[in-house]
């Protein structure tokens, strides 16, 4: 299979090194001519057989609708696009209705694993018509995590579920990630008692209830710097966490530890604090996030 894939930043480049790997043909266009397969998007497509699919891995909302509507104009009818970016899940609604238009198709898909995902493989949602997600099957299945599908890989629904479903995702992981992020200010708060609060969080990696993949991750952080020394306590958020709450709201579904989540989050553009820099030493580690160094 061979599809072209626009966006070669910290998650498109590993995808395409992920994909080359598995089998797939690549051709990628980024605007940094050092990783471009190609001089353009034009390019990109005129490289690509009919019917052609194109990923497009660029960052949401103007980005994302730039490249989307480039793409629109250079394909044909039968040919489909894909996003996987984190979009806002009414964008791909209005997006999959003006391709149709032309005849082009199009998928929703969300990606979770970060700078890991070349490695580990990737957490797919995808939102889309049953036939289109079958077409680009083998892609799916190159990108996703190995072991049985259904458990890195779900056809959540039409156009737009798979977004919303990545927007859910990213609410419950800031949930998670506060959670740590208190535990370890709580811990570290009593040097009189706890001596070892790297150690306490190591020793969670295995039998309790408590482990998971974002601990294994706090637990690499805390090795690096024991005491956050280099990382301030400012986190910003990229969007999902508020869908998650306005969806709450317009569905009247309560999310009271999401909300907070996110409200920690802009307290921490106030003042710093051990918790929040626990949370933005966990987004530097599994989505190579920027973090404010100390004393910036």
């Amino acid at each position: 299979m061979h599809i072209g894939l626009v966006g070669l930043g910290r998650m498109g480049g590993n995808m395409r090194t992920r994909l080359r790997a598995a089998g797939v043909e690549v051709t990628g266009y980024d605007r940094d001519p050092n990783v471009s397969d190609v001089a353009s998007v034009a390019d990109l497509v005129a490289a690509l057989p009919a019917p052609r699919t194109v990923w497009v891995m660029v960052p949401a909302g103007p980005i994302t609708d730039a490249v989307v509507t480039e793409l629109g104009g250079l394909l044909e009818a039968g040919d489909l696009i894909i996003d996987g970016g984190n979009t806002k899940f009414t964008d791909d609604l209005r997006r999959a209705e003006s391709l149709a238009l032309s005849g082009i198709d199009y998928i929703d898909v969300g990606v979770s694993g970060g700078v890991w995902g070349a490695q580990n493989g990737y957490g797919l949602m995808v939102g889309g018509p049953a036939e289109q997600v079958e077409r680009v099957m083998p892609v799916f299945d190159a990108l996703r995590p190995e072991g049985p599908r259904e458990e890195g890989f779900v056809h959540v629904g039409p156009v737009g579920a798979g977004h919303y479903a990545k927007m859910v995702h990213n609410g419950i992981e800031y949930a998670l990630m506060q959670a740590y992020a208190e535990g370890y200010e709580l811990l570290e708060k009593r040097d009189d008692l706890i001596t070892d609060v790297p150690g306490t969080f190591k020793a969670w990696q295995r039998g309790t209830v408590v482990r998971s993949w974002l601990l294994e991750l706090l637990v690499r952080a805390l090795e690096q710097d024991p005491e956050l020394r280099d990382i301030e306590g400012y986190v910003e958020d990229s969007g999902e966490g508020r869908w998650t709450i306005e969806e709450a709201i317009e569905n009247a579904v309560p999310v009271p530890t999401i909300s907070a989540s996110i409200f920690a989050r802009f307290v921490s553009r106030q003042e710093d604090s051990p918790a929040m820099k626990a949370v933005a030493a966990l987004r530097n580690q599994f989505g190579g996030h920027a973090v404010k160094k100390a004393g910036d």
